[in-house]
């Protein structure tokens, strides 16, 4: 379910949580979902179940997850999640993106072809 390169620089925790992050935005993990356990998947990824824990209290701290106690935790209905400071950190983060883009010479156009792709998959998404 979750591919993990144990020879990146990028620490395993932020590998799962860029990756739990990005199965939620697709709907590949849907709000209320339940998330695999703890203990159940680090013994899957065959990691220390302090790594999993560590990039579940991340999810939960974006908003991505939340837990209840005794249950599990569950995929977050993001419309709750969007916050105006989250929102304002993501366009930072576009707009820091799309400069090194221009800088590196892609065509604007090109920017906003990708940006109009994510509309259309997100759409798509929300309609099945």
């Amino acid at each position: 379910m979750f591919n993990i390169d144990f020879k990146s620089r990028v620490p395993i925790y932020e590998q799962l949580v860029d990756h739990i992050r990005m199965l939620i935005i697709q709907n590949v993990l849907e709000t209320g979902e339940k998330l695999p356990s703890v203990r159940r998947l680090a013994q899957e990824m065959t990691i220390n179940p302090n790594t999993i824990q560590k990039a579940y209290r991340e999810l939960e701290a974006e908003g991505y997850i939340y837990s209840v106690p005794g249950k599990g935790n569950f995929v977050s209905d993001m419309k709750h999640a969007a916050t105006p400071g989250k929102i304002e950190m993501l366009m930072e983060d576009l707009e820091s993106t799309a400069k090194e883009l221009i800088y590196l010479d892609v065509p604007v156009e090109e920017i906003k072809d990708v940006v109009e792709q994510a509309k259309e998959d997100i759409g798509e998404e929300r309609d099945e």
